[in-house]
C-alpha cells in the first residue's frame, strides 16, 4: 500500500525487486490483476513489473470524489515510491491516456511510452470558444456532482462468480469466460450475500470527473520519448473506435503504430505474448 495524499493505493508487483522497473496502468473499471498474464512475461524477461489499483478500483481506497487530476497524483505517488529515475510506462485504455498526460507533464520521469488502445478519438477536434468552454465545464461539473449525490449510499449488486463473470462479458464479449471467472476471484470480494466487484459504485463509464477522453490525443505530438501505440483491428464494445489515421496524424517523430490483427480493445489480454514481445523489442 502507498499513501497518496491520505488515500491508500494498492500496488502489485511481478519479478525481481532489483530488476529495472516498468510501470503498468490499467484501464477504467479494471484493476492491476488484469495484467496477471501479461506482466509475468515482462518479469520473465528481466523487468520488475509494477501496477496499482486506481482509486476506487480493486484494493485501493474509495474516495469521496474522483477526478482525472487525482488519478495523475496517485500515479506520480506510485512513481515516487519506486524510483525518481526515468521509467518505461505501459498504459491500457484509461491508463494509456493517464500515462500520456503524465509523460507530457513530467517528461523527465518517463523513458518510453507504450499505449494500448488509450488514444480516444472522435475524428474531430473542434475549436470551442471560451464562453462555450466555460458553459460546458459548468454542465459537466453539475452533472457529475448530481450523479455522485444520487449514489451516496449505493452498493454493487451481489451475485455468484458465474453471474459476475456473465455481467462483465456484456462489456468484454471477446474475453474467455474462464478468464472472466478468474477476474471475479481477484477483482471482487465475497460478502455474506454473494460476490461484489470492489469498484466504487459511484464511478460511471465514460468519465472520471469532468474530463473528455478525446482530449488525450492532443498531447501525443508533444511526447519526446519513444512511443509505441497498439490498436486492435476488431470492434469491441469497450473500445474507442480509434482508426489508424487518427493516430498517425498525431504520432510524434519517434513513434510507431501497430495494428494488431484479430484483437479488440484488450490487446494485452487477448494477445499477451505478441504485445509483450513488441514492448521488449522497443525497450531493447
Amino acid at each position: 500500500m502507498v499513501d497518496s495524499h491520505g488515500l491508500a493505493i494498492a500496488v502489485h508487483e511481478w519479478g525481481d525487486e532489483a530488476a529495472p522497473p516498468i510501470l503498468l496502468a490499467h484501464g477504467g473499471f479494471d484493476f492491476a490483476g488484469t495484467f496477471a498474464v501479461f506482466a509475468p512475461m515482462l518479469a520473465d524477461a528481466g523487468f520488475r513489473a509494477i501496477s496499482w489499483d486506481h482509486r476506487g478500483h480493486g484494493d485501493s481506497q474509495h474516495a469521496a470524489l474522483y477526478n482525472w487530476e487525482a488519478d495523475l497524483r496517485d500515479a506520480a505517488t506510485v512513481f515516487d515510491s519506486i524510483s525518481f529515475a526515468p521509467m518505461p510506462v505501459i498504459g491500457h485504455s484509461k491508463g494509456g491516456s493517464l500515462m500520456l498526460q503524465l509523460a507530457d507533464a513530467l517528461p523527465h520521469r518517463v523513458s518510453h511510452l507504450i499505449n494500448l488502445d488509450g488514444l480516444p478519438s472522435r475524428r474531430s477536434f473542434p475549436d470551442v470558444s471560451d464562453h462555450q468552454r466555460t458553459k460546458l465545464m459548468a454542465d459537466e461539473l453539475t452533472a457529475w456532482l448530481d450523479h455522485r449525490r444520487s449514489l451516496a449510499d449505493a452498493q454493487r449488486k451481489p451475485g455468484t462468480i458465474a453471474e459476475l463473470a456473465e455481467r462483465r462479458s456484456r462489456m468484454n464479449p471477446r474475453l474467455d469466460m474462464d478468464w472472466l471467472r478468474y477476474l471475479v476471484t481477484i477483482g471482487a470480494r465475497e460478502d455474506a450475500d454473494g460476490w461484489r466487484w470492489k469498484i466504487d459504485p459511484t464511478l460511471r463509464l465514460g468519465g472520471f470527473g469532468p474530463w473528455r477522453p478525446e482530449w488525450s490525443m492532443m498531447r501525443l505530438p508533444d511526447i519526446g520519448v519513444p512511443v509505441l501505440a497498439v490498436l486492435g483491428t476488431e470492434v469491441d464494445p469497450m473500445g474507442w473506435g480509434t482508426a489508424a489515421a487518427d493516430v498517425l496524424s498525431h504520432l510524434p517523430p519517434d513513434g510507431r503504430l501497430v495494428m494488431l490483427e484479430g484483437a479488440g480493445h484488450f490487446v494485452h489480454i487477448e494477445k499477451p505474448r505478441e504485445v509483450a514481445d513488441m514492448v521488449l523489442e522497443l525497450l531493447a
